[in-house]
């Protein structure tokens, strides 16, 4: 496809999506032949690259945001970002609000799987052990997988994003990232349901 046959429409659809320059949309439409869904990948394994890139900045601002479901049970989060101008944009406040809402939904224990205690993993491991049932040879391999997905619906991350299951917290996260230009971290939580104490 020539270059004369991109649209502009395609441009800037691709533009809204990958939250890229017209610019560099129009070149990954260039080199994509015209084919948009090729563009959107390849614009979004770029932004993906670039937002892991900033995943060691500081996040010094943000906002501290709630969401309260049905007077019976909410969450309140911290969700940070480097500027105060980003800060104050109506899509951090709404990604804000979107994570105080899977905390409430999901019920996650722990923000990344970092933040796991020693000894939660060291108790759960020896669980797992005692009820091993498997070939002794794959043992190390099937108790790994069984840690993972023993811990994985607890880890907020690791959790599918609730307006989009095809993705984790995480990819949304990162998707965020790459859109605004800025590291975005989630540094706490405390979700609160009523009668229920930890």
């Amino acid at each position: 496809m020539a270059k004369s046959e991109i649209s502009i429409e395609d441009i800037k659809k691709l533009k809204e999506l990958s939250g890229a320059g017209l610019t560099d949309a129009k070149q990954a439409l260039v080199e994509a032949k015209g084919d948009f869904d090729k563009a959107l990948e390849a614009m979004r394994k770029k932004g993906l690259t670039k937002a892991e890139k900033r995943g060691d900045r500081e996040t010094r601002e943000g906002l501290v945001d709630a969401y309260i479901h049905d007077g019976r049970l909410g969450a309140i989060v911290e969700v940070n970002c480097e500027t105060s101008f980003v800060a104050k944009t109506d899509e951090f406040k709404t990604l804000a609000h979107q994570m105080a809402m899977q905390i409430a939904s999901m019920n996650p224990l722990y923000v990344s799987e970092a933040d796991i205690p020693e000894a939660d993993k060291e108790a759960k491991k020896k669980e797992l052990e005692a009820n091993f049932k498997g070939p002794e040879n794959m043992k190390d391999q099937i108790l790994e997988g069984q840690m993972k997905k023993a811990f994985a619906d607890k880890v907020l991350m690791n959790q599918p994003f609730i307006l989009d299951d095809s993705k984790t917290v995480e990819q949304f996260i990162k998707e965020a990232i790459a859109k605004t230009g800025e590291n975005i971290t989630i540094r706490q939580f405390k979700r609160i349901e009523l009668g229920v104490t930890e």
